[in-house]
């Protein structure tokens, strides 16, 4: 069993232990003082997946709960649906083709609650990263096991000129493609944001030429980068705190952009 999965299994298991706790009562509390009048409204608590939208509560924290254990990435299954919770979400409803709104919606909830194998990508064997780009995700593999899958967003292959962030009074043109076919990370810079000749990036792996996998403010359901793959920022934390994708790793990318 590797390291990735031990590690998201412990995530999920210190999760319930925190739900266990939270269920019980001391016995100081099991028995309410005789001058307190027992309330006579009641207020709904959604317990399991449900389709709640992007609210906090019992009910996202089951969903974030499942969201890992089928490998779709996120920070912390706590209750609080953050950012890293709505591109779980959005990378769920990628995979199953629903609409990636990055909300728990009714039809996002049921499938949620239904499905129990995790998610795949293409590659059976060895340790790799996969971009596919017509769903916009990015797979991490270890060992021939699907690890983590992420939203992701890629190159939206329109032609493009913009300043050159670097060399002021210089116009760069060029179409925002991500190119399909196997590479390797072959540099990297480990430590926070870098000023790119198209836009500050964060952590970034490159793989070929100029293009990597970084770490972006902006990472939506589309495609939407000059070329490089953008994951957030936190999503980039964890890939280097885990050192995941060392320089060297495979990267796999294909699918075309719809």
């Amino acid at each position: 069993m590797n390291n990735r999965y031990i590690f998201r299994t412990l995530l999920i298991l210190g999760a319930l232990s925190t739900l266990t706790a939270c269920g019980q009562w001391s016995n100081a509390q099991s028995v309410p003082p005789t001058t307190v009048a027992p309330s006579t409204t009641s207020t709904l608590v959604e317990t399991g997946i449900s389709a709640s939208g992007q609210r906090s509560g019992p009910s996202a924290q089951a969903s974030q709960l499942k969201l890992l254990e089928l490998g779709f990435w996120l920070a912390d299954p706590n209750g609080k649906f953050d950012d890293t919770t709505a591109q779980a979400v959005m990378a769920f409803q990628k995979y199953f083709q629903l609409r990636p709104t990055g909300n728990i919606n009714a039809a996002t909830a049921h499938l949620l609650e239904e499905i129990t194998n995790p998610a795949t990508a293409t590659t059976k064997e060895g340790t790799l990263a996969e971009v596919d780009k017509s769903r916009q995700l990015l797979f991490l593999v270890q060992d021939g096991i699907t690890t983590y899958v992420m939203n992701a967003s890629t190159g939206d292959d329109r032609a493009y000129e913009e300043p050159d962030g670097n060399t002021p009074g210089v116009m760069i043109k060029g179409t925002a493609v991500t190119p399909v076919g196997s590479f390797k990370i072959d540099r990297e810079r480990p430590e926070g944001w870098w000023i790119g000749d198209l836009g500050q990036i964060y952590r970034p792996k490159y793989f070929v030429g100029g293009v990597a996998i970084h770490g972006s403010m902006s990472v939506p359901a589309y495609p939407a980068s000059h070329g490089c793959v953008r994951v957030t920022v936190r999503a980039m934390d964890f890939i280097w705190d885990n050192d995941i994708l060392p320089r060297g790793t495979q990267v796999l990318v294909y699918g075309e952009i719809s």
